[in-house]
């Protein structure tokens, strides 16, 4: 099995296997393409599906925690029956933080686009099943508020990356969540790469249920996506991000991490795992993940492994 792979930004660069995309991977790439043209209209999109009906409001409202922008850190109620269980879902980065930027058909595609587009549709998926659901961010933006010193020549700095990461946790616990999934994409410099990989962190006091939901969720993109199965790793292996030399000792995922004093006094409380489904550097995967099928495709996965946890299964 080849090693986790790091982006660049976060983490050491690591040598690994290459791997092609499979048979079933590109006969499913046709046949989204076939169905959707373009790009997901992200915004318009992810108020329709929240919504149900465009147009329709949502029976949304804001979890109270300080210091977030408006439209962070949402509560949507099951639409049908109650299951009494709360799923807390990051879309990950946001605003001015773009994450990877990948390339599909000749367009530019942004990972903050593309984890809002699919975390919108897992969403709607879940209020349906009868699970309360929090996003952490239903629009285009950060969760964080941010000052004008928190941007620099248009980009966040390390310690507003910081205390973004720290509020979506803070969210999930004011949500009292049963189980936090975040929702990234990957990225490497090589564009042959591709595949399927989760995380989770090993140093909880739930890490046999966070590994539990890491497996079930890593599973199920992979059964759906019929790609490279790039495994499940803890999250030390993934050397954690490096943004600060404080970042780089924490040496674990801020979202899933332990406490630590002065980096992360008040830790995500449930088990927890990030899986990052395609990788948008490979511009086979980008293209799929940009289309509104594949999207659909990768949310009802993410859908299939939450509910096989949540379930005990």
């Amino acid at each position: 099995m080849a090693g986790p792979i790091a982006k660049a930004r976060h983490v050491q660069t690591r040598s690994r296997r290459r791997r092609g995309s499979s048979p079933l991977f590109r006969t499913a790439l046709v046949l989204a393409l076939a169905l959707t043209s373009g790009l997901a209209l992200v915004a318009g999109r992810s108020s329709m599906v929240l919504n149900g009906a465009q147009g329709s409001a949502p029976a949304a409202t804001q979890v109270p925690v300080s210091g977030l922008v408006a439209g962070a850190c949402m509560s949507f109620a099951p639409v049908a029956g109650r299951l009494d269980k709360t799923v807390f879902i990051d879309p990950g980065h946001g605003g001015v933080d773009p994450g990877v930027v990948g390339m599909a058909g000749g367009t530019q595609v942004l990972e903050k686009d593309l984890t809002l587009a699919v975390g919108t549709r897992l969403a709607s998926m879940l209020r349906t099943d009868g699970y309360r659901v929090v996003m952490s961010r239903v629009a285009d933006s950060s969760v964080a508020r941010q000052s004008a010193a928190d941007v620099v020549a248009g980009a966040m700095t390390a310690s507003a990356v910081h205390r973004d990461l720290l509020a979506r946790a803070a969210c999930a616990n004011a949500a009292s969540a049963s189980v936090l999934l975040s929702i990234h994409f990957d990225a490497f410099d090589d564009p042959s790469v591709g595949g399927s990989e989760t995380f989770y962190d090993s140093a909880r006091s739930f890490a046999p249920a966070s590994k539990r939901l890491a497996t079930d969720v890593q599973a199920a993109v992979v059964t759906a996506l019929g790609n490279s199965d790039r495994g499940v790793w803890t999250d030390d292996q993934l050397a954690a991000p490096t943004l600060t030399s404080s970042g780089s000792s924490y040496g674990h995922l801020i979202e899933l991490g332990p406490a630590a004093a002065g980096w992360v006094d008040n830790p995500s409380k449930m088990p927890g795992a990030l899986v990052e489904p395609l990788f948008l550097t490979n511009p086979e995967e980008a293209r799929y993940a940009a289309s509104a099928a594949g999207q659909d495709r990768i949310a009802g996965a993410l859908r299939t492994g939450l509910e096989k946890y949540l379930s005990g299964a």
